[in-house]
Formats: C-alpha cells, sequence, structure tokens
C-alpha cells in the first residue's frame, strides 16, 4: 500500500531526532527554587484548596503520522524541521506525488511562521501534507521550485502573504502585492 511505503521512506528523516540525546534534567536546587516562588492557591473562607492534576499525555515520537481523512483530509502529516523538507518533497516527487499548495500560518504567539505543503498522488489517493515551523523573526526555508517547478508560484505568493523567504528562489519578487510593498497582510499584527 502506498501509504505505508511513504510513511516508512519519511520515517527515515526522523532518524536523527529519534537518536538525539534527552535533554538533561534541571538540578535539584533550580526545581525546589522554582516550587517555592510559585504563589499558593488561597480558599475562600470554609473552603479547602485542592490541586490541580494534570494528567500529561505522553508525546508521540517523532515521524509521520496517520490521520483520518475523512475528518482531516488528508492521510499523512509530516512535521520537520525546515533543512529537510527538500528531502521529504524527493521522496514524494519520486513517488508520483503533485503538489496542490503551499502555504502559510501565522503562530504569532508562538513567534513562529508554519510553511505546509499539501501533496496527493497520481495513482492512488493518498494526500499528505509536509509542515516545517520557523522563526518568526527570521522565517527561511530552502526552495522546492528546483523539484517541482509549480512550487515557483505558490512560494512567491505565500512570501507576499506572510513574509517567508523561501532561500535559493530563482524570483522571489512581488506576484500579487505591488512591487514597493513593505507589508504581508496574512501576518496576525497587520494593521491595514
Amino acid at each position: 500500500m502506498l501509504l505505508e511505503k511513504i510513511k516508512e521512506a519519511l520515517s527515515s528523516l526522523y532518524e536523527e531526532i529519534q537518536a538525539a540525546p534527552e535533554t538533561p534534567a534541571a538540578p535539584e536546587a533550580e526545581v525546589k527554587a522554582a516550587e517555592e516562588a510559585a504563589p499558593e492557591p488561597q480558599a475562600a473562607e470554609g473552603e479547602t484548596v485542592q490541586e490541580e492534576v494534570k494528567d500529561e499525555e505522553p508525546s508521540a515520537p517523532p515521524g509521520p503520522k496517520e490521520t483520518d481523512y475523512k475528518t482531516k483530509g488528508y492521510h499523512l502529516d509530516v512535521e520537520l524541521e525546515p533543512g529537510k523538507v527538500g528531502a521529504a518533497v524527493e521522496i514524494l516527487n519520486r513517488e508520483n506525488f503533485f503538489l496542490e499548495a503551499i502555504t502559510g500560518v501565522d503562530w504569532i504567539e508562538a513567534q513562529q511562521l508554519e510553511v505546509v505543503y499539501d501533496f496527493n498522488n497520481f495513482t492512488e489517493l493518498c494526500r499528505v501534507v509536509v509542515r516545517a515551523r520557523l522563526d518568526r523573526s527570521n522565517p527561511e526555508i530552502p526552495t522546492i521550485s528546483h523539484i517541482y517547478q509549480g512550487a515557483n508560484w505558490h512560494e512567491r505568493e505565500t512570501h507576499d502573504f506572510f513574509g517567508i523567504v523561501f532561500t535559493g528562489h530563482p524570483n522571489l519578487e512581488p506576484l500579487l502585492l505591488p512591487e514597493d510593498a513593505d507589508f504581508h497582510p496574512l501576518l496576525k499584527d497587520f494593521k491595514a
């Protein structure tokens, strides 16, 4: 099945992430100081304070994640570092996928921008979304226009609206905005 084949091929891009050592735990003294600095909950007269216990869900291991197509509209969700997007796109190109769209998302509270690539297959229904998060103050990601020529237009449009710089793009000039535009209207802090 194509989905399993693609999932396995894209999983190889996560090997470095899976092999990376875990971050060291904070020294005990730092943890104790942080706990002491935290304000204690106050109860109204006659009430008791119950500490809120949050069960944290274990984070899923890195790698492509299968989704419910009927709910999400795609089969595979792939979140990668910006430098690995080109390798993922090469894999999809070899497997007869075509590029549907490239767009951006402004995660203003996290001070990040996200580039979202939508792919579909010519021979079998298999939709794949590739995502990469970028620092909002320096949103750069390598172009994929040398792999998919159609990406040229999509990257220019995404640059116009979000200010994302596709490094190595052959002509990253305004496509839909005026040539002298120094604004990006789809950023959440844009004021007209």
